[in-house]
Order: C-alpha cells, then structure tokens, then sequence
C-alpha cells in the first residue's frame, strides 16, 4: 500500500507581525540583509517566527515539518551568500519571475559553514519528523557565478562537496529535499547532465534520510529526467500544477523512482485547493502511471509558497494535510 505523505517545499512567507518587526529592525537596503551574524534582535524574531511556522504545519496536519527559511533574504542561493569566501554582487532576477536575489560571487574555496543545520537544530527541538530543504547542487551552481574555480564542472563538484558537507552537520532529519528549478528554467547540456547527477550523488550519499530532488516551474526534458534517475535518490518530484502531462509522459516513456513528490498545490497562486481536489489529484496520477506502485507518495506544494500572503500559505498547507488524511479514511 502506497504511504501519502503531506509536506512542504519549504520557502515559506514570513508572518505579517514578523514581517514589520524586520522592517524596523533590518531595513531593506543590500547591507541590512542577512549575512549570517545577525545580532540578538533580529534572531529573536526570526526564533519566535519558526516557533509559528512550525505550529502552523503541525496543525495542518503534515507529516514533515520544515524550518521554513525565513531567515533566506536571497531564495535558494542564501547557503552561499552567507559564506565567507562569497561577496553578493548586484540584484538578479530569480528565474522568470518578479522576486530577485543577491547575486552570490564565490572568490575563494567552499568550506564548510554550518548555518542551515543551526536552523535546523532549533527546528528538531519544537518537532519531530523534521525535513531538511537545500538548494540542489546544480541549481545552486547556476545561480552563483563562479569566481574562483575557472571551470564549470570544477565549480558544480565544488557547490556539491559544499552541500555535502552541510548537510553531514544535521541533526538527525526524515528527509532531505534538494530544490532543482534549474533544471527545468536552464536544463543542463550533453554531458552536464551526467555531472548533475552526479553532483546529487554526492549530496544525497551525505545523509541516511530519504533523499528527494523537486524540480518545479515545469516538466524535465526527456534526457534530464533519466539522468536523475542515474542519481542515488529515494524520490523524484514531478511538477504536476505547471505540466501535468510533460511529467506523465516521462514517467511513463522512462520510468521513475520507487517514491515519488508530487506537486499538487500551487505554490504562486492564491486561489485555494480543496482537500477534495488535491486527493483526486493524487488518484489521477496513480490511475494514470499503471505500470507504478509507489512506496511513499509525497503531497506538497509544486513551488515555495513564498509567493502567497500568509493566510493562503496557511490554508494551502491545511489541505495537504486534509488530503492525506482524506485517502487514510477511505482505506
């Protein structure tokens, strides 16, 4: 029997309270963003802040519970900008939307850091089944620029060792998920995508906690889709919100993974699902995939709800859960 697993992508909005306490405290000019040395004030807010996001999820119902990230001025790209041998140049666009990030300029080795598993410390005391989310390695790549390295497949082996070695510092997690956009917005060329999976390799081989890469923003290219599943992973996401039928026709054309992260709520607009709707969502996919007995289903958003004003964030999250619990009745 099929395991339905509610969770997250992680990325969350800040509350609103939190939100005009930052405004006051941080300010909104490039050297008031976080740089990882933030003084007591500021981490009060954002303790007090996870402290919500964490009851949030544990009242909806999910299964995994997120730190959130609040504290990720610049997206996916924040493990980089928060390291010392990073310098953050100008405002970059994130993909093809209208949020923009601090782009991270890496000028010297990638050595170990320890700021996400301090969130997630701090996570792990208010909660249990605990889900870590880090950029992955390929996406994290594409959206530094290199300074340091002088070569591309050096600097992408560079970002994976790197995530490796945060992702050792963890606290003991339930699953760890790598955000991969860029492998849709900017799929890897011949040969790259074999060192992409590679790269995911190294991170996943880091943790004995299942492992799930989540691309979104739409459906890999054929060739991309097999070589993830080249890589050690427990669990692919297929973005069903953005292209339903471009991530059924890889899964059936080339298989996938024994668990799957389906993208069932979207994580950019404010209209909201009903637990109804997303149960049949999961139903859809499995009644279309015959060949597919999955072990562990996962139901999450298809992007950070990051996007969303808080309340919808909140309401989103309660139908997961909601659906979840929907097929648990009804077996």
């Amino acid at each position: 029997m099929t395991e339905r697993i509610a969770t997250s992508t992680g990325l969350f909005p800040l509350p609103d309270w939190a939100k005009d306490d930052l405004s006051d405290l941080k300010g909104h000019q490039k050297h008031d963003l976080i740089s990882g040395d933030e003084g007591s004030e500021l981490t009060t807010v954002y303790d007090d802040a996870r402290k919500e996001v964490v009851a949030v999820q544990q009242d909806a119902g999910l299964d995994r519970v997120v730190e959130g990230q609040l504290r990720w001025d610049d997206m996916l790209a924040h493990p980089l900008t928060v390291h010392d041998s990073v310098e953050t140049g100008g405002i970059v666009r994130y993909y093809d939307n209208n949020n923009f990030y601090r782009d991270p300029v890496v000028v010297d080795e990638l050595t170990f850091d320890g700021d996400v598993a301090n969130e997630l410390e701090s996570t792990a005391e208010l909660a249990d089944d605990v889900q870590a989310v880090l950029p992955g390695p390929y996406s994290l790549a594409d959206l530094a620029t290199d300074d340091y390295y002088g070569d591309d497949e050096e600097f992408l082996a560079a970002v994976a060792e790197f995530l490796a070695g945060e992702v050792e510092a963890f606290p003991s997690v339930e699953t760890l998920f790598l955000l991969e956009p860029s492998l849709v917005e900017n799929p890897p060329a011949d040969g790259e995508d074999a060192r992409a999976s590679e790269a995911i390799d190294v991170v996943a081989n880091a943790t004995d906690a299942d492992v799930v890469v989540q691309p979104y923003f739409g459906s890999l290219t054929e060739k991309v889709h097999a070589h993830v599943l080249d890589a050690d992973i427990d669990a692919l996401g297929y973005d069903l919100v953005t292209d339903h039928d471009g991530c059924l026709s890889n899964i059936n054309e080339f298989g996938t993974t024994d668990s799957v992260s389906l993208g069932l709520v979207d994580g950019q607009n404010t209209l909201v699902e009903s637990p109804e709707t997303v149960a049949e969502r999961v139903d859809w996919f499995e009644e279309n995939t015959p060949v597919n007995e999955f072990e562990k289903v996962y139901l999450t958003t298809n992007t950070e709800p990051f996007y969303l004003p808080y309340n919808k964030f909140e309401e989103k999250l309660a139908a997961l859960g909601e659906a979840a619990r929907l097929e648990e009745v009804e077996i």
